[in-house]
């Protein structure tokens, strides 16, 4: 029996029958490596630690995280871009590294040809605040004030074409009011800045609100993830809700195995269903709002185009 069987697997081999099977069964056999392309202690580092704390139940394998922050995510991004597409190199980006940056700086990658999405973990979404002692009670009072006195608004926020810059210049686009933007290094900065009284209103994450002496105005998206303030979604704003908020997606190289990348789909899909991640996930305030990777590369799509409308816009 042993000779026949040899004789029927060389034949299966030589008809390339037997690889793709066999590659399917075994994968993963060892760790995995999760790029980021940002900063140590900052929200993808700490949800990345919780990913690969429990990921591993479902891949037999570790998830090892390698932070490789610089040039605005560009540093981490070309290196996955450049790594075997064999699905032992993952990136856990955000969606404005992935889809805005193309349209604002010349990338030694196409992040659209070079990556496939395996899945978005979650969402955040940035809720515009002022100062406890601002005149603007409302973010109605907010645009009046800003119509009837073009300029003289003094929008803070983390950086170009970062996490607040995006929805606030999409909000003003939205109701035609002229603000002066003003770019801190990251969210820390610009909150210490309207803390100080130094700009008139910017952004925060909902774990940044508590003990802060701030007044939310307007939420981004289209969950009320505060109590009795609106959202970009419940007045009209879908734009806004659509590129405004922030997706934390795992990205996988382009050309990895179709049967790879249903692995790492079904595990991500499993994660978001186990308990111990779910608890974890809720002590750092953020939800667990998966989407399965294929949905999201369509949604990828829509995000480009969508931020190349904003670019222009701002460039005109």
């Amino acid at each position: 029996m042993k000779p026949i069987k040899k004789t029927v697997l060389a034949l299966a081999a030589a008809l390339g029958l037997a690889a793709t099977p066999l590659a399917a069964q075994d994968y993963p056999d060892r760790p995995i490596t999760m790029i980021i392309p940002l900063g140590a202690g900052g929200s993808h580092d700490l949800n990345a630690r919780v990913i690969t704390s429990v990921l591993p139940e479902y891949l037999g394998q570790p998830v090892v995280v390698q932070l490789m922050p610089g040039a605005g995510g560009q540093t981490g991004t070309a290196a996955a871009a450049e790594a075997e597409a064999d699905g032992y190199t993952l990136l856990f980006t955000h969606n404005f590294i992935d889809q805005l940056q193309q349209h604002v700086a010349n990338l030694p990658y196409d992040p659209n040809e070079s990556f496939v999405s395996v899945a978005r973990v979650n969402s955040a979404q940035p809720v515009l605040v002022v100062r406890e002692d601002s005149l603007y009670q409302s973010w109605e009072e907010l645009v009046e004030y800003g119509r009837e006195n073009p300029g003289e608004l003094r929008f803070g926020h983390s950086g170009n074409w970062g996490a607040f810059m995006v929805p606030g210049l999409a909000l003003l686009n939205e109701v035609d009011v002229e603000a002066t933007l003003i770019p801190y290094q990251g969210g820390g900065p610009v909150m210490q800045a309207l803390l100080a009284g130094d700009v008139d209103f910017t952004f925060a994450f909902p774990s940044v609100l508590a003990g802060q002496d701030l007044r939310p105005l307007l939420v981004v998206g289209e969950d009320q993830i505060v109590e009795g303030v609106p959202t970009t979604t419940e007045l009209g704003f879908d734009i806004v809700s659509d590129i405004g908020i922030m997706h934390r997606p795992v990205l996988a190289p382009a050309g990895v195995p179709e049967e790879r990348l249903q692995v790492l789909r079904d595990a991500f899909a499993k994660l978001n269903e186990n308990e111990t991640f779910q608890s974890l996930m809720g002590r750092l305030g953020e939800n667990t709002a998966h989407v399965d990777g294929a949905e999201y590369d369509k949604l990828r799509q829509r995000q480009s185009d969508e931020y190349a409308d904003l670019v222009s816009s701002f460039s005109q």
